[in-house]
């Protein structure tokens, strides 16, 4: 998905007229073509996909801790699983903010595309998710970092006195910006609010002495980079199926290439930044070994392999778009790719709430 390119005789998804017949222009000035046949799958089978992979990704943080820190003699944290549970949704709303915002801006920059022909928004929801769980956050922060159990626990009033509190306040005013911008007639803004959440974010994930700001720095790009292209992946998706219910072929196919080449860029963002944060924490000569003997390091292990396989399907969808030689043929995998990067946001929200290895 991440790789697609058009043939090289045509755009991908290009519509021909039948031989001898003049073309009709359809309903955006764009010929009608021949129908591509998408994927079928009943409600309830959808249905029970995205309940199996909201389950499967609410089990991630909350079985994973136990699972990852097995056998290494490290200590887990009190509130490790409501955190990673809270940032899964955290980061999932992220993803789907930033997508609606970039595809949004993406689409005015293709030939003939109809403007304001979107799908509904999803970003109002994910703004509420993501508040709601920031909130819950900078309740564990504000109560010395343990789930608060009691009403006389919820101490707000913390926030101010810490680093990590203010840096909590400060994503639950960033996604109340970017809700309140989600629901004007200005979406587009949302952006603003959204980079102080990943800068608060960056921030947070480094209270190291040595050399903060490059970790911040790396992570800055890595959560940017990989926001984009899962949350970019998604919505061209939902832009695609609905643009080829209108017949527009042509332009499905140079969103869909707009975003290939972008998305080839932020997987190699993703992978450098992610190297580079990995061998800041791991020494070189210690990283083998510690992907397997540390929790921090086995989890990480695990969401290499899952952007390996999400790597292959792109890789998949791309063959599949230039030998069909339309952009339909994405489908499958494309979502294939999106719960995969699903699971992805699910692991790094759980390598948040896991202890840092030790440089030896």
């Amino acid at each position: 998905m991440s790789f697609i390119r058009p043939p090289a005789d045509g755009p991908v998804g290009t519509s021909r007229p039948a031989e001898g017949a003049a073309p009709a222009p359809g309903e955006h000035g764009v010929r009608p073509g021949r129908v591509v046949a998408l994927p079928s799958a009943t409600g309830a089978a959808r249905a029970l996909a995205v309940v199996g992979l909201l389950t499967l990704g609410a089990l991630i943080p909350l079985l994973g801790p136990g699972v990852a820190l097995e056998g290494t003699g490290e200590a887990l944290a009190p509130a490790a699983r409501p955190v990673g549970v809270l940032r899964t949704v955290l980061f999932a709303a992220l993803c789907v903010q930033a997508g609606e915002v970039w595809v949004a801006r993406m689409v005015p920059a293709v030939r003939g595309a109809p403007a304001g022909l979107l799908p509904r928004a999803w970003s109002p929801v994910a703004a509420c998710c993501g508040l709601l769980a920031a909130v819950a956050l900078s309740a564990i922060v504000a109560n010395g970092n343990i789930w608060p159990r009691t009403w006389s626990e919820l101490r707000f009033g913390e926030l101010y006195g810490t680093g990590d509190g203010v840096l909590a306040l400060l994503e639950i005013n960033a996604f109340a910006a970017a809700w309140l911008l989600a629901l004007s007639r200005r979406p587009g803004l949302a952006a603003l609010p959204l980079a102080v959440l990943v800068v608060a974010e960056a921030v947070r994930a480094h209270p190291e002495i040595e050399t903060p700001l490059l970790g911040s720095a790396l992570t800055l790009v890595h959560l940017t980079c990989g926001a984009l292209w899962a949350g970019g992946l998604l919505q061209v998706l939902r832009v695609l199926r609905l643009w080829q219910g209108h017949g527009l072929w042509q332009q499905g196919a140079a969103l869909l290439a707009r975003y290939a080449r972008a998305a080839a860029w932020l997987f190699a963002a993703v992978t450098v930044t992610g190297t580079l944060s990995t061998l800041r924490r791991m020494e070189p000569h210690t990283v083998l070994e510690q992907l397997t003997t540390t929790g921090y390091g086995r989890t990480l292990l695990a969401k290499l392999l899952l952007l390996a396989v999400v790597a292959v399907l792109a890789l998949r969808a791309r063959r599949r778009a230039v030998a069909a030689g339309d952009p339909g043929a994405v489908f499958a995998p494309g979502r294939a790719e999106v719960a995969l990067l699903g699971l992805v946001v699910a692991v790094s929200a759980l390598l948040t709430a896991l202890p840092v290895p030790i440089r030896w």
